[in-house]
């Protein structure tokens, strides 16, 4: 290690230095399966001179295996790949900077190198397991939680993608966040795919390592057909396991966005609960005694609490074609929770090349997605015709179409969905439901919706959420 020095030393490395071998460390393993002596003999000397175990140089250990020895590094993890406020700011702090920026450099590759990099081969149940743990950590880092940008369960607010970047040359990857998300399911889906999942679930002890997630779902839907036995009630159980997770997300969402507006024409109910003390004491005012200091109150207000519902129909068409596995699992979840409002009429289609109504199981997910059949080509027309007969009075029905839109017969298709907009239906085209908002739609639809006045919704499931409540409540 040679280069620039510390002031005031003799041959001892700069901090600057030492930040970049972490960092020459982990594109070397990244980009290469052998091992660099010279990088890590020198990584080794710089983690202990910073008073880091050495155990986070082992690309075998997890980082829940390193926080668990060492637990005050929890904390450190926790952002550590956002924007660091007033790093640098007064005078002298340059060397205390530039140390804690080592220190952050060996954090963030070992989180970096965890995730990204996978020896090749057959991945056992216990490895997709550590790699989904750590994936965690990276996105607790990026100030996220936990599979959240997986297309998971967490309800984590994230983190703006428009940060400035750490202090000292640290990486401010939170600004990546709409690219990492994709990223990270892919390199989730390519795991999935290498493993043995059949046998994985034959075994209780193996499939009870499995954590559910968007990838392992998707995998499990297309292969359920062909499991029996003990392997099918385990990839039940995992489906069951994700579908109540996200279901419990979504349910919060909805209820904090769900509620009618105020029906004044109903009077409040007379009960303490309901007092509306601030507007009591003012509007019996003029009853004030200053001789007696005492307020005498001749009327009583109460809040009205009643809210305005009219009955509405929602009817949802999923595209279950293999691009929209993500869409087709959050849209039945939400389907489900909207059918449990009162007064909302749920409808659930969901097509390929043929059409299925799946409204007789629209209020349990799970059973919902087991009777779907992932993949396939598109043929929205098939959908439209069981969609069209459903809807009996279209100034209270919303039609929500998900797709990508790459369809056969695009002209036919379109003309169907401009009638019912035309009908005062209220139509809504989407274009993904998804935790990363990452979706390819077929650009003669999208400017053909555009001109119709309905854009493509596209983007976090939270704003189809938004959309929804907004017509039918």
């Amino acid at each position: 290690m040679t280069g620039q020095q510390n002031p005031g030393t003799t041959g001892e490395p700069s901090h600057d230095n030492r930040r970049q071998v972490m960092y020459w460390r982990l594109l070397a393993r990244l980009f290469d399966d052998e091992e660099h002596a010279a990088l890590e003999s020198a990584s080794l000397a710089v983690v202990e001179d910073i008073g880091l175990p050495a155990k986070l140089l082992d690309p075998n250990a997890s980082v829940d295996s390193v926080v668990q020895r060492h637990p005050a590094l929890a904390d450190e993890f926790d952002g550590l790949m956002t924007p660091q406020d007033g790093a640098g700011e007064e005078e002298g702090d340059d060397d205390r900077d530039l140390a804690a920026e080592v220190r952050r450099a060996a954090l963030v590759s070992k989180v970096l190198l965890n995730v990204f990099h996978s020896p090749p081969g057959t991945v056992p149940a216990g490895q997709l397991s550590r790699w989904q743990s750590d994936a965690g950590w990276l996105e607790r880092a990026l100030g996220c939680g936990p599979g959240e940008l997986r297309g998971g369960r967490a309800g984590g607010t994230g983190v703006s993608p428009t940060g400035t970047g750490g202090g000292g040359g640290t990486p401010d990857l939170s600004r990546l966040i709409p690219e990492i998300g994709p990223e990270l399911g892919s390199i989730e889906a390519g795991l999935v795919r290498r493993m043995r999942l059949r046998e994985v679930l034959g075994d209780p002890k193996l499939a009870a390592q499995l954590t559910p997630s968007m990838s392992l779902i998707e995998q499990l839907l297309r292969d359920k057909d062909n499991l029996s036995g003990v392997a099918l009630a385990n990839a039940k159980a995992l489906i069951r396991r994700f579908v109540d997770e996200v279901a419990e997300v979504l349910r919060t969402q909805v209820e904090k966005s769900s509620v009618g507006a105020l029906d004044r024409s109903v009077p409040p109910k007379r009960v303490f609960r309901n007092l509306d003390l601030d507007r009591t004491i003012w509007k019996n005012l003029t009853n004030w005694s200053p001789e007696e200091e005492r307020l005498y109150v001749d009327r009583l207000f109460y809040r009205h609490t009643a809210r305005r519902t009219t009955p509405q129909r929602l009817i949802v068409v999923v595209d279950q074609s293999g691009s929209m596995v993500d869409s087709m699992v959050n849209c039945t979840i939400l389907a489900s929770i909207f059918a449990g409002l009162p007064k909302v009429d749920v409808h659930l289609i969901a097509y390929d090349t043929q059409a299925l109504d799946l409204t007789p199981w629209v209020h349990d997910p799970f059973e919902t997605l087991l009777r779907t059949n992932l993949g396939g080509g598109t043929d929205g027309t098939a959908a439209m015709a069981l969609a069209q007969p459903k809807i009996a009075e279209p100034r209270n029905t919303v039609v929500v179409w998900i797709s990508d839109f790459y369809e056969w017969q695009t002209e036919p298709l379109f003309e169907s969905m401009a009638a019912i907009h035309r009908s005062g239906a209220k139509f809504i085209p989407v274009g993904s439901v998804t935790s990363s908002g990452r979706a390819s739609v077929n650009p003669w639809f999208r400017e053909r919706f555009k001109d119709q006045g309905t854009p493509v919704l596209s983007g976090h499931i939270r704003k189809l959420v938004h959309e929804l409540k907004t017509f039918l409540t």
